[in-house]
């Protein structure tokens, strides 16, 4: 690797873990953060200045899951791009870092294009499918389809960003994504204020500002001299790069897929409350948004610094990444969700506007959700911390299996178990995600000692027959 690319990249297999691991995660935290912004900017503008604030609100609400369920499959792809390239540099081989890279260009594009398409023309008929209230469904498809119009970009970005943070560059997208959210919040109130438009004039920017992203970190990569730099003509698909990168990402996006599917469910049941409980639960999802982004900021962290180690051998460092990790997670998602409960009411009135009657409804709709889901949110960040681990250690198809069984095969079951017992109470709903983030994690964790000892006796075993062939081949 050239002198050039050795400064690029953060060496996560040599020094003290917690003050790189840190370091690395604040600007993924913020990166995070403001990409929530996203999605937060167009609530607050919608709810704030658009005809009817509250349907295009609720309409804006409702897309929520049902997008999650098209783009979480490609994202989960995009971390099998990282954890390829992470475990490549911390082996030291920068040619297939470089092939992961351009594999990983192509593929985004040609999934963001076949998702836009596909999005575009079926989002009204899912969203009918889902039960979304006739009174959204208008705005709430038009939103959709402007949104799946940037899905290209999005991918791009996000694959291209997954490889960059991955040599430990965690600035760069931070800087990519302060400039697109600024770009989204003004458009909003350009389309919103400007043009008299709705749900849809909020997707137009949010697609517009996921351009701007995208557009950001090519040029970028395409000038850089890291180790993640993109050559034009180097662009193309490696079979084999393709093949590592479903080994480590189908799992986790297959996996996104079944929790998102979860979520649609849980989502139709919300809907079955009615105008009130949609939108409340809208305003609740993106303030406990901020939590869950800042939380899988650490979890993002863990899958490098462990990937790097596995790629360099080095596992007995997997154990500190682990604690820093832990630690860090359940303080960040404390901290974060007793503010939030401190000062929930101003928050949830940026979504819910107004004293009257409609707006104080919504507003304590959305607290019933802050209270189940918020409160104990830092367990979900723990589940995603371990699991992460397991990631990074090369066992993402156990991670997927366990975490299908854990919480979207438990989930579903509460949703027609327990939940009819108490079809009147929505609190009873919101409790199955701690639920089953406890017994997720309680899976992941027994699975994470069992591949960490497998690690360590591979690598054991591997020295030991050098050793007889040194021995052999020069005999004392």
């Amino acid at each position: 690797m050239s002198a050039a690319n050795k400064k690029a990249v953060v060496d996560f297999t040599d020094g003290k873990i917690a003050g790189k691991m840190i370091k690395f995660a604040m600007p993924l935290m913020a990166t995070a953060l403001l990409q929530s912004l996203y999605n937060a900017a167009d609530m607050i503008v919608v709810a704030n200045f658009a005809p009817n604030g509250s349907f295009a609100m609720g309409a804006v609400g409702a897309c929520g899951s049902l997008f999650s369920l098209f783009v979480n499959f490609f994202l989960g792809l995009s971390v099998g791009v990282g954890i390829c390239v992470a475990q490549n540099i911390g082996a030291r081989r920068p040619e297939q870092v470089k092939k992961y890279v351009h594999t990983a260009a192509v593929m985004s594009l040609i999934c963001g294009i076949a998702m836009g398409v596909l999005g575009f023309f079926t989002a009204e008929t899912m969203l009918k499918w889902m039960g979304t209230p006739d009174t959204l469904l208008p705005e709430a498809s038009q939103y959709m389809r402007a949104v799946f119009v940037g899905m290209p970009a999005n991918l791009v970005y996000n694959f291209l960003a997954s490889a960059l943070r991955s040599s430990g560059d965690s600035k760069r997208p931070l800087i990519f994504l302060t400039v697109s959210g600024l770009a989204n919040v003004g458009i909003n109130f350009l389309m919103v204020m400007g043009f008299g438009m709705g749900a849809v004039g909020v997707g137009i920017a949010t697609t517009i500002s996921q351009y701007l992203s995208a557009i950001l970190i090519v040029v970028f990569m395409l000038r850089t001299s890291g180790v993640c730099r993109v050559y034009p003509r180097e662009l193309k698909i490696h079979r084999e790069m393709v093949v590592g990168i479903m080994q480590n990402g189908l799992p986790t996006g297959l996996q996104s897929v079944v929790f998102a599917i979860s979520n649609v469910l849980i989502q139709a049941s919300i809907n079955s409350f009615g105008d009130i409980a949609v939108s409340g639960s809208g305003a609740a999802n993106n303030i406990e948004n901020f939590i869950y982004v800042a939380m899988n900021a650490i979890s993002i962290a863990t899958i490098t610094v462990v990937s790097q180690n596995v790629g360099a051998a080095k596992f007995e460092r997997i154990k500190r990444t682990m604690v820093v990790s832990l630690i860090t997670v359940s303080v960040v998602g404390l901290g974060i969700a007793g503010l939030v409960m401190l000062f929930h009411e101003p928050l949830l009135a940026i979504y819910a506007p107004g004293n009257d009657a409609t707006a104080h409804a919504v507003r304590d709709s959305g607290l019933v959700k802050l209270l189940f889901v918020g409160c104990p949110y830092f367990l979900c960040g723990i589940m995603e911390c371990v699991s992460g681990s397991l990631k990074g250690m090369g066992r993402s198809l156990i991670s997927m299996i366990v975490s299908i069984i854990g919480s979207c095969a438990l989930r579903i079951l509460w949703i027609y178990t327990v939940c009819p017992f108490f079809s009147d109470n929505i609190g009873v709903l919101y409790l199955a995600y701690p639920v089953t983030w406890i017994v997720t994690t309680v899976g992941l964790a027994v699975f994470n000692v069992k591949a960490y000892h497998e690690l360590i006796r591979a690598r054991d075993a591997r020295i030991a027959r050098e050793a007889e062939r040194e021995a052999v081949d020069n005999p004392a």
